[in-house]
Order: structure tokens, then C-alpha cells, then sequence
């Protein structure tokens, strides 16, 4: 599933540069990660870099969006055009 970045966001900017898919964008009033892009990083670290550098824990997993580790997968081949 993908992530979600909730209101508790301080608009600090450290997670929109580390997101290897280009998914976290500036919302109107909030950073938000649109689902579509966003495959928790897998294919790119073990990891989402997003998570790794919140300072207040504020992008937990989006349960709007399940998917699974192999649909993650085959979304970052997609995105990224690797077999």
C-alpha cells in the first residue's frame, strides 16, 4: 500500500526530496503523496526514505490504498521503465 502524509505534516520539506518516485508533492495546505507513484521505495531501498527523515512521524500507510509487496514491485517497474 502506499504511504499517507496526515495533518500532523509541519511543511518542514525533508520528505519531497527523498522520494525516489517523485510521489510527494505540495498540497494546498500539506505535503501529499499521491498513491499512484508511491511504492514505499521498494525496488529503490529497503525502506521509505520519507519515513526515515519525518520529524514527527506523520506518513504512516495509507489503508485506502492496499497493495501488496508484489504490486509495489511491479509499480516501481513501471515507474522507472525496469524489467
Amino acid at each position: 500500500m502506499s504511504l499517507i502524509i496526515t495533518d500532523d505534516c509541519i511543511n518542514c520539506d525533508v520528505c519531497e526530496p527523498e522520494c525516489p518516485n517523485a510521489a510527494i508533492s505540495q498540497g494546498e495546505e500539506i505535503y501529499v503523496i499521491d498513491p499512484n507513484l508511491c511504492t514505499q521505495c521498494v525496488g529503490h531501498y529497503d525502506e521509505p526514505q520519507c519515513q526515515q527523515v519525518c520529524p514527527v512521524d506523520c506518513i504512516p500507510l495509507d489503508e485506502a490504498h492496499l497493495e501488496t509487496e508484489e504490486q509495489l514491485m511491479e509499480k516501481y517497474r513501471k515507474i522507472t521503465g525496469k524489467a
